[in-house]
């Protein structure tokens, strides 16, 4: 559980920044070269590296290098984790609003 729990920690830093998040939707359409995602955003070259390293680092994509040109491709089997942590937390959710709503709906004598 602990080592689940780093991993669901790493990928929702990663998340955590616009521009990340953005990168993640881009590299949804496909892989794309680190030039050609970094022209979408207002910030330089080096700084959108950080985010690429970090984005890499917690495994939310893969790069590759050929020649000059590194290009990012999205690692979707690793947002399978937040969506499963995001499943436990509306089971958990639904079963308290499902015992509220009996707690507010259902006669005294019945409780």
């Amino acid at each position: 559980m602990a080592q689940y729990s780093e991993e669901l920690d790493g990928l929702f830093v990663a998340l955590a920044d616009p521009t990340r998040r953005e990168v993640v939707r881009r590299l949804g359409r496909g892989p794309q070269s680190v030039g050609d995602l970094a022209r979408a955003f207002p910030i330089t070259l080096p700084s959108f590296m950080k985010h690429v390293r970090t984005l890499e680092a917690n495994g939310l994509i893969r790069t590759t290098k050929s020649g000059r040109v590194r290009t990012c491709a999205l690692r979707r089997e690793r947002l399978a984790l937040v969506d499963g942590w995001l499943a436990e937390q509306r089971r958990i959710w639904d079963d308290r609003t499902d015992r509220l709503e009996r707690l507010v709906t259902e006669p005294e004598e019945q409780q």
